[in-house]
């Protein structure tokens, strides 16, 4: 039965998009965690006394309002942003990631997720580090995919604001009501002084997903740099499963047009062609902004996907 859950898992993690991915990284670092946990707990007897031992063991993966700690510890800066405890702490993490992620894979590319991740995780933590130094003069430790999953729920809404999510207990909601809340809930949890430092990784991550969505509609894409360091890393170990690498896009994608940016010339009948696809594109994504994805018929759908592989 086992080996059976494995190979699923496994053929998952090769052919499925990005978010799969970043969801089976943050359970199995979930249940490494537990399991040195247990191991902890019995090689003391089940004595309360392995309790200082996990919490050095949990410090050494998580960011540290130490900017020192943090620097003799760089592995932190991304190892925090995939380590949670508690069951409902990755739960509704995993939860939302899974629900906008797929969301912003669609719209902006698959490839542009896990980036749009790793740097909001960054930006959170980033957010914590100040905000450790100012109020608490640099104690505490801060984990969990929070900041990070807060970049991508507030991208997902900027993108297509009145896209339609069905909730239980609530019906049909746009997104930019679901964001909204969730950055409200953040500010309130910091004017309560409830996980402060949580909170405001949380604001530092929803930040940085409206700023990356801003630039890339400027023709900036941030998600190039750590595209390409990813690429090279993945080349070095051919054999490791790639998990960075994310070539291969699955549904449609927003195509931003760079208003500044001066167009090369060519001759009457390509500009005329080119305006057309363009003009065409730019229907189909405000009536995506109006109405949501789910509008679009199946000819639209189409060219939409057709004209994001070019």
């Amino acid at each position: 039965m086992f080996d059976s859950i494995w190979k699923d898992v496994k053929k998952e993690f090769s052919y499925g998009n990005m978010v799969t991915r970043i969801i089976f990284v943050n359970i199995g670092v979930f249940l490494f965690v537990y399991l040195v946990k247990l191991i902890l707990r019995i090689v003391h007897g089940g004595d309360p006394s392995f309790e200082p031992a996990f919490e050095n063991f949990s410090n050494f993966l998580s960011i540290s309002g130490n900017l020192f700690f943090d620097l003799t510890h760089p592995w932190v800066f991304f190892t925090h942003m995939f380590l949670h405890f508690g069951f409902f702490h990755i739960l509704w993490n995993m939860l939302f990631l899974y629900w906008f992620g797929r969301i912003v894979g669609d719209f902006i590319g698959n490839q542009r997720v896990l980036p749009l991740y790793l740097l909001g995780g960054l930006a959170g933590a980033g957010a914590y580090l100040i905000f450790a130094n100012v109020a608490y003069g640099g104690e505490g430790f801060a984990y969990g995919a929070s900041g990070a999953v807060n970049a991508i729920v507030v991208a997902a809404a900027v993108i297509s604001p009145d896209y339609m999510i069905r909730l239980l207990f609530f019906g049909d909601v746009k997104l930019k009501f679901i964001a909204a809340i969730v950055v409200l809930f953040s500010l309130m949890g910091v004017a309560d002084l409830n996980n402060t430092g949580g909170n405001i990784a949380h604001l530092g991550g929803a930040l940085f997903g409206w700023f990356f969505i801003l630039k890339l509609r400027e023709g900036t894409d941030l998600s190039t740099g750590i595209n390409r360091l990813l690429d090279k890393i993945v080349n070095l170990y051919k054999g490791v499963p790639e998990m960075a690498k994310a070539k291969t896009r699955k549904g449609p994608r927003m195509a931003y047009k760079n208003p500044n940016k001066k167009q090369a010339k060519g001759n009457a009948a390509s500009d005329t062609v080119d305006l057309s696809h363009q003009e065409k594109i730019d229907t189909i994504l405000d009536k995506i902004k109006k109405s949501g994805y789910e509008s679009l018929n199946s000819e639209e759908k189409e060219f939409l996907f057709n004209a994001s592989k070019k």
